[in-house]
């Protein structure tokens, strides 16, 4: 069975979510909504729902979500019980009404990560892109990659996982919980592969009520990239090709000038990796950019 796990603080969008998981056509599924002390009470919506889908909801006594994201989202999968699946879905998320029945239909046992295609829609939502699709079976370096490159995209909510997979890996702690979910998918499938389902969807809104759609957080989604991806080239790099590894490397030369992190190791790791791939060419404009720069290395 699947659990889903909603992590609720906004009322605005909700009855959007929750009219979603009432039209599926499998009900085979329970919701778990963790309250995260939120004063836009849903009671009064939730009534409308009972008998319509199966559902617990907790009130949390504190406010998680605003020191640790990640936190929170584990307090709330703490509420289910022993299904074998898990997702997170965004309290303004939508899924297809055929979602879970393809789950069922579709799901391979050897996975431990299935992706479902998605797509971004507005406050009013209205898609505001393509009906992003992927190849049923595809590297998780290459998903990334490609999502680095902006050629498709990636969130928490169009992702199932193993319950087994994640209390043995976890989520990384990331300001915001901004590259958590890129991070989890690359440690769940243990630098392999990530599955795809093409037949369901999950639509994405992407508001000014969203941590995507805020531009007032731009700091902290910086500092984690710089988080992120320091993580990539130092545990990660060699699930990627040579090429891949050549331009992480690169932005992490940018993210470190950014983020004022640049030392004698960064440097010298930097130059030796770019060497030893063969990127001569990025070694170079490496070794001029920081000169020209003037930035100092301590």
């Amino acid at each position: 069975m699947i659990a889903i796990i909603i992590p609720y603080f906004k009322i605005k969008f909700f009855e959007e979510t929750l009219k979603s998981l009432a039209n599926q056509t499998n009900k085979n599924f329970k919701v778990y909504i963790g309250d995260d002390f939120s004063d836009e009470s849903p009671n009064l919506l939730l009534d409308n729902y009972k008998g319509k889908f199966s559902f617990a909801y907790k009130k949390f006594d504190y406010n998680l979500g605003g020191v640790s994201l990640v936190k929170h989202w584990e307090r709330c999968i703490k509420l289910s019980n022993k299904e074998e699946w898990l997702m997170i879905l965004g309290d303004d998320d939508v899924l297809s009404k055929n979602f879970i029945e393809e789950f069922y239909f579709n799901t391979p046992k050897s996975n431990n990560l299935i992706r479902f295609s998605s797509y971004y829609m507005d406050g009013l939502g209205k898609k505001k892109s393509k009906l992003y699709t992927f190849p049923k079976i595809q590297k998780v370096s290459d998903s990334y990659y490609k999502h680095f490159l902006g050629l498709t995209r990636s969130s928490l909510s169009e992702h199932v996982f193993k319950r087994s997979i994640y209390n043995k890996k976890g989520f990384t702690e990331y300001p915001l919980a901004w590259h958590s979910d890129d991070k989890a998918w690359i440690d769940f499938v243990d630098s392999g592969n990530i599955y795809t389902i093409n037949n369901a969807s999950v639509g994405v809104r992407i508001s000014d009520f969203s941590i995507s759609g805020k531009d007032d957080n731009l700091l902290l989604k910086r500092k984690a990239r710089y988080l992120f991806i320091k993580c990539l080239v130092f545990e990660k790099l060699n699930i990627f090709n040579k090429n891949q590894q050549k331009t992480l490397l690169l932005e992490y030369g940018v993210l470190i000038k950014e983020q004022k992190k640049i030392s004698f190791y960064n440097f010298l790791f930097i130059i030796f990796k770019l060497l030893r791939i063969g990127a001569f060419v990025s070694f170079l404009k490496f070794i001029k950019r920081m000169f020209i720069a003037k930035l100092k290395i301590k």
